[in-house]
């Protein structure tokens, strides 16, 4: 243990400097005892004698700090503080869109509407009466048309009206020309029909009846049996079992031919 013994220089400072010392011994455990004199060295005997008792005497030189210690650890994390009186910054751009919910469930329906007022139907009707005068011109124009297409091409008789191109055919190319016309073939049904395609060709005719089904059973290309018929005498008779068409002669009478032959074609329309 250092001593002290007493002598002129013992002051205050120098008492102050002891205590230090003694506390660097205590905790440091240094193997040299550091004394630090913090007194200004202005007379030689006081540093002389402080040399005595100190293995190692710094005068006229300040105390310096040793080398910082390890941070302690963190403290626990207060509590948040109050909202700060500043002005508030601007709010960002919102985030991305989330993805869509769930489809809810349908509603209870609302309750019926009053029954609105009634519309005007003024415009309506005047429309409507247009085109009234407007289809009553096209059926005049429409007749007018049937009555010159009759006069200058065709034979009318009834309500069917009778046309030819005045070409001849074989009789399966006369059913594909009147079916693309949207007609058939001419089917007289009585004397006064059998005389109306009498008029309007100027040659030999096929007509629209055939046995091709069953042999000598002649059937309207449109279905059915004959309910009216004008055989030539000796006629059907089939003639090298190939004669399957009918013909309308310049006599008005009906022969039977063969489907090949090339004969005018009739068309039948509805007048």
């Amino acid at each position: 243990m250092l001593e002290v013994h007493q002598q002129p220089w013992r002051t205050a400072k120098h008492i102050a400097v002891f205590r230090t010392v003694r506390t660097m011994f205590q905790f440091s455990l240094l193997p040299v005892l550091l004394c630090v004199v913090t007194v200004s060295c202005s007379e030689t005997k006081t540093c002389d004698d402080a040399q005595k008792i100190c293995s190692v005497v710094t005068c006229g030189i300040p105390v310096t700090k040793g080398t910082p210690g390890r941070d302690g650890r963190d403290g626990p994390k207060g509590e948040k503080g109050e909202p700060g009186q500043g002005l508030r910054g601007m709010q960002g751009p919102p985030g991305k869109l989330g993805p869509p919910g769930n489809t809810g469930p349908t509603g209870l329906q609302g309750q019926k509407g009053q029954k609105g007022d009634r519309g005007d139907s003024s415009v309506a009707e005047t429309t409507l009466a247009n085109l009234e005068r407007e289809i009553q011109s096209l059926r005049s124009e429409l007749d007018l048309t049937k009555k010159v297409q009759t006069f200058s091409l065709g034979k009318k008789s009834g309500k069917k009206l009778y046309v030819t191109n005045g070409e001849k055919m074989p009789f399966s190319k006369v059913k594909a020309v009147c079916a693309e016309l949207q007609a058939t073939v001419a089917t007289p049904k009585n004397a006064e029909e059998n005389k109306a395609i009498q008029d309007v060709v100027p040659d030999v005719a096929f007509l629209g009846i055939t046995d091709e089904v069953t042999e000598g059973r002649f059937m309207y290309v449109t279905g059915g049996r004959l309910t009216y018929s004008n055989w030539k005498k000796g006629e059907p008779n089939d003639h090298d079992k190939e004669e399957d068409c009918v013909i309308l002669l310049k006599d008005g009478l009906w022969n039977d031919i063969s489907c090949s032959s090339s004969f005018l074609a009739v068309c039948e329309f509805p007048a």
